[in-house]
């Protein structure tokens, strides 16, 4: 069980009863709170070591850079940093480069909390709608930021209320909507595909304990490797709309 790592244990000494008082204060009974507490902090411990993880993998690929001797991990970045790189120049077009690293860090981080759910006894972090809220509500922040700083303030309101500006009135609010629903487009269909991934993952292993059924866990690495793909393709696609200019 993840229960069973050092940080989460610590996490629940420090945080359980104040993060199961704030659930039951919210309505749910005292036991549900409790559960959701520690299922809230088991999933936040799994994200903090994918990110500390992460950042030690960009640390050695920074120290260990090399143009005559490129070691493995060297060429595992040049190999991942090709293929977004193309991807986005495809999706966003000329100035992707400023916006690689963060679509990288986004692909690499949910395809590996995503891979968690193989290991027994540790729940994927997304399969928890609040943790794919989590990583959908920067996205939608950055994107727009991304939009505000490209066109300015007047430009990106102008560029939400479309080109015919007799149909603002109508356009601006829609787009508006359409923008918010994003934040629920990326967690609930993230959430949704990786909690029934890891379901069914948990029952085969369930039932066979001793001899784990490879397809299953082909089928799941490729879910969560498409999962993480279309999450980043369609962080791309939000970009290259934000900072499109109206011709």
């Amino acid at each position: 069980m993840s229960e069973s790592f050092v940080l989460t244990r610590l996490l629940i000494k420090l945080f359980g009863g104040l993060l199961a008082a704030g659930i039951h204060a919210a309505g749910i009974p005292s036991e549900k709170a409790s559960a959701q507490a520690t299922a809230v902090l088991s999933a936040f411990s799994v994200e903090l070591l994918v990110a500390a993880g992460l950042i030690a993998f960009f640390v050695l690929v920074r120290v260990s850079l090399s143009v005559e001797k490129p070691g493995p991990v060297q060429h595992i970045a040049e190999m991942l940093h090709e293929i977004i790189g193309e991807q986005a120049e495809q999706v966003i077009g000329h100035g992707y480069e400023r916006f690689q690293a963060y679509v990288t860090c986004i692909f690499l981080f949910v395809l590996i909390c995503n891979l968690t759910g193989l290991i027994p006894g540790v729940t994927a972090p997304t399969t928890l709608i609040m943790v794919t809220l989590g990583i959908a509500t920067p996205t939608f922040f950055y994107y727009n930021y991304q939009g505000l700083r490209e066109q300015g303030l007047v430009g990106y309101l102008k560029h939400l209320a479309g080109p015919i500006w007799w149909m603002s009135w109508l356009i601006f609010p829609i787009e508006t909507i359409s923008h918010l629903a994003r934040i629920l487009s990326l967690s609930v269909r993230l959430y949704a595909n990786m909690f029934a991934g890891d379901m069914l993952t948990l029952v085969a292993f369930s039932a066979l304990p001793f001899a784990f059924p490879v397809t299953t866990m082909a089928l799941h690495i490729f879910v969560s490797l498409i999962q993480a793909f279309v999450f980043m393709l369609l962080t791309m696609i939000y970009l290259s709309l934000a900072v499109s200019h109206e011709h």
